[in-house]
């Protein structure tokens, strides 16, 4: 951690020592708060704890503090804190998902570790709290994002996930990579080249160069950019790419 940090900590400083380095694993447990979940079934919660344990929320409630000496937790006391949502599913909110399982960015034991630590005084609803992030930042105690820190006691946190450079990035030379050829759909339909220079062309039921354009690959996850300007993406599962509803493995080209 770096000393400038470390010197304008006032909030939970010990513990926050302690998450940055923790690098075995151990559980991260926010307790004593007020926690507005959004979750329709759980409500909002007083003198609750909030239990992370790497980027996942496995526990919220009262009295998950008893356990956190037998996990050798990291406990964070916020007392006279609002825990919410860092990230807020609008759909949800106007009712627009049918299952409470569909629900995205709420505090449920499942959910990604995505959550805001605010004053109660600054936390009327979630949506008074999440307004802090931009109109008094240096009153944010933490936010954060799978499970790590990016904010805390208003500052940034050192080593913190940052934004990916904006604009379109340069091509890759993707010489040698397994996932350079031409992809070919079950049903023999969809025909689609990835070359080394970074640029995609495929055939459609027959209709060549229907559509090309560059393409990038992030892990598992591919971004195609088509000439015509519209963006799409497909992902890796295993030997096979999935893509707009079709499911491609690589094999030869067959095409006259």
């Amino acid at each position: 951690m770096s000393t400038t940090h470390t010197d304008t900590v006032t909030w939970n400083d010990k513990a926050f020592d302690e998450i940055a380095a923790n690098d075995a694993g151990r559980p991260v447990l926010f307790t004593n708060a007020r926690v507005l979940t959004m979750d329709p079934l759980i409500g909002t919660l007083r003198g609750a704890d909030v239990l992370l344990v790497g980027a996942l929320l496995v526990g919220v409630g009262p009295g998950i503090i008893t356990a956190a000496g037998d996990d050798n937790a990291i406990v964070v006391d916020c007392t006279g804190m609002t825990v919410v949502p860092a990230v807020v599913d609008t759909v949800a909110l106007v009712g627009g998902r049918g299952q409470r399982s569909e629900y995205v960015g709420t505090l449920t034991p499942g959910n990604t570790g995505d959550l805001l630590v605010v004053p109660d005084e600054f936390a009327p609803d979630v949506a008074g709290a999440q307004a802090m992030l931009l109109t008094r930042p240096q009153e944010v105690r933490a936010l954060i994002a799978n499970g790590k820190p990016v904010l805390w006691a208003g500052t940034d946190a050192p080593d913190r996930s940052t934004a990916p450079e904006a604009g379109i990035p340069a091509a890759e030379d993707l010489t040698g990579s397994p996932r350079v050829g031409v992809w070919i759909d079950r049903n023999d339909f969809l025909y689609q080249e990835l070359t080394a220079d970074g640029r995609y062309d495929e055939t459609r039921g027959g209709r060549p160069h229907a559509y090309e354009g560059r393409y990038w690959i992030d892990g598992d996850r591919i971004d195609y950019l088509d000439d015509l300007g519209f963006w799409a993406f497909g992902e890796f599962r295993g030997d096979e790419l999935r893509h707009a509803g079709y499911a491609m493995r690589l094999g030869a080209d067959s095409r006259s």
